[in-house]
Order: C-alpha cells, then sequence, then structure tokens
C-alpha cells in the first residue's frame, strides 16, 4: 500500500527515541512508496520463479539506494571537488507548518541496518504509522 494509505502515529518523547522513530519513518515511505509500487507492477502471469527473481531485482535495488543515503556510495568525485546525494527526513507540524526535527539519513544509525528489519515489516520499537480506518 502507498504511504498516503497510512496514517502517521504520534511520535515518541526523547530526541533519541525521536530520531530512530524519524528513520524508520523513512524506511517506511520507501519501503511503501517505492519497494510496494515495485512489486505491485509485477506481471502476475509469471512463474513463481520469475516473480521472485523480480522481487529479488526490486529488493536490491532499494539496498543500493540505502547504500547510497547512508554515503556508503554514490559520490562523484575528482581531485578538488565531490558531488553526492543528501536525504533529509523531517517531522513536520501541519499548522502552523514547523520543522520539528530533521535528519541527513547519512548522519542516523544506517538505513542498511534498518532495511533488513523492513523487510520483516519491523518499523522499531514506537509505532511509525497504521492503516487508515
Amino acid at each position: 500500500m502507498a504511504s498516503w494509505q497510512l496514517e502517521l502515529k504520534e511520535p515518541p518523547q526523547g530526541s533519541r527515541a525521536l530520531e530512530l522513530w524519524l528513520q524508520h519513518a523513512a524506511g517506511r515511505i520507501l519501503f511503501e512508496d517505492v519497494r510496494g509500487y515495485a512489486i505491485d507492477r509485477i506481471e502476475q502471469a509469471l512463474s513463481a520463479e520469475a516473480r521472485a527473481a523480480a522481487k529479488k531485482g526490486i529488493d536490491d535495488a532499494l539496498y543500493g539506494l540505502m547504500m547510497v543515503l547512508d554515503g556508503v556510495t554514490g559520490a562523484l568525485a575528482n581531485e578538488t571537488q565531490h558531488v553526492d546525494l543528501i536525504v533529509q527526513a523531517r517531522l513536520v507540524n501541519r499548522r502552523p507548518e514547523k520543522v520539528v526535527v530533521e535528519l541527513d539519513l547519512k548522519d542516523g544509525d544506517g538505513m542498511c541496518m534498518g532495511y533488513h528489519g523492513w523487510l520483516e515489516d519491523n518499523y522499531g520499537e514506537h509505532p511509525v504509522a497504521v492503516r487508515k480506518p
């Protein structure tokens, strides 16, 4: 399901718990809107083996993205400059709109670390989101 079909839960109190929750929220968005999107587009008529191979390709590509987000890969450089990607997760109050907390995912605990739990639908100690009624 897409992330718009989920309702965000209240974030936990405490800076460390909030930081972890925010990373899990970013993972949930990526898993729902990138992984879920791609899996939903696997041709239904394919054999079970072909579907499994397609799903493995999706998971491998998403893990590659996690390595870029963590800063493990994904930089172009020469002797004097480099280009890398910065992706931030932000918790924003809606009214009035105000950033509560933001985190460059490269500075977190590691999207690659969270990836394995997210494959098992484990988004941490504090729930990130639930299906909308």
